[in-house]
């Protein structure tokens, strides 16, 4: 009998709980629209008054943000959030806050307005340092108007590479920078590699005799061995839009790689001149090579396409075209 008696007050106990719970929860809706009324995918950051990040159930979240195909519901403690909605630099950005009671619950109806359309001037979008997962980049592009983004599955220690799926793209990292190689056919196994052997030019090799037009980026102008890809004469692109600037906040450092004078140039844009600087010596010696842009999200902290490059088309778009 005092078995019985326990059991029952624990179970009353736990009923307590969840009451309790629920009764301190409500619903959050978003529904965001483009001006002609229709449902718009979009880039959510919602935060609660300490500053933490929230989640919404089934959608693609990274670090400080979900993204959705223009409607989310999130369940969530009564208190006020604070959101901010955006959908790539060619769309404005909205922001305000919002309380969640428990008496009914609270919708967010918003118009997203685009500010300009480069798409229509010829001008088309990729970002090309992306480690999302394949599942969710369709609809990280359609969230982030994005026209090209492919996604690095394969690197120095681990190949998720999938066949016949979204553009893929690999990356060979090590002690002397990093190199991304796009319109490759198949991975290279670069997973024996160590911090300094096989040099990275062995690999570019095998890329360059597997794939003809396979397209080799320098992830970043201050890697040490930036000199020695671009003497080679193999490079296609650098980055210069790279992932040491971020939506929130600017990397302070060059990683491991050649680092600045930091009393010419401090933080918090020392990086990004640094960046510019190197660049336009480049293009000083008479390369000229093209810049590009890679956020690295899945890694670090930027939404996909926050660093993206623009191409411009005379014709219409298609991923051979782009390169």
């Amino acid at each position: 009998m005092a078995w019985e008696r326990m059991r029952q007050f624990y179970v009353l106990g736990l009923l307590y709980v969840v009451v309790s719970l629920d009764a301190h929860a409500a619903w959050l809706s978003f529904d965001i629209q483009n001006e002609d009324g229709q449902s718009l995918p979009c880039r959510i950051h919602l935060f609660d008054p300490d500053g933490k990040p929230q989640r919404a159930a089934g959608l693609p979240f990274w670090r400080d943000h979900f993204v959705c195909p223009g409607a989310a519901k999130l369940e969530l403690p009564v208190d006020r959030y604070r959101y901010q909605i955006e959908r790539g630099p060619e769309y404005e950005r909205l922001k305000g806050e919002v309380a969640v009671n428990d008496e009914s619950p609270k919708l967010v109806r918003l118009t997203l307005k685009r500010i300009v359309n480069l798409r229509g001037e010829g001008w088309y979008s990729a970002d090309l340092h992306i480690h999302r997962p394949l599942s969710q980049i369709d609809l990280l592009m359609q969230a982030e108007d994005l026209d090209f983004a492919p996604v690095i599955t394969w690197w120095n220690r681990r190949n998720h590479w999938e066949q016949n799926t979204h553009s893929q793209a690999g990356e060979d990292e090590r002690e002397g920078g990093a190199l991304l190689f796009h319109r490759i056919q198949d991975p290279i196994d670069i997973t024996k590699s160590t911090r300094e052997t096989p040099s990275p030019m062995v690999y570019v090799e095998q890329a360059r005799k597997q794939t003809s037009g396979v397209w080799i980026d320098i992830e970043k102008p201050f890697w040490w061995d930036m000199p020695v890809w671009l003497a080679s004469g193999k490079m296609q692109s650098i980055g210069v839009a790279n992932n040491h600037m971020w939506r929130s906040q600017m990397l302070t450092n060059e990683a491991w790689g050649r680092e600045r004078d930091i009393q010419r140039l401090p933080s918090p844009l020392g990086n990004g001149y640094w960046t510019q600087e190197i660049y336009y010596h480049i293009l000083n010696t008479g390369i000229r090579i093209p810049p590009s842009a890679g956020s690295a999200s899945g890694v670090l902290g930027n939404p996909i396409g926050y660093n993206r490059v623009y191409v411009h088309l005379d014709g219409k778009f298609s991923e051979t075209a782009w390169w």
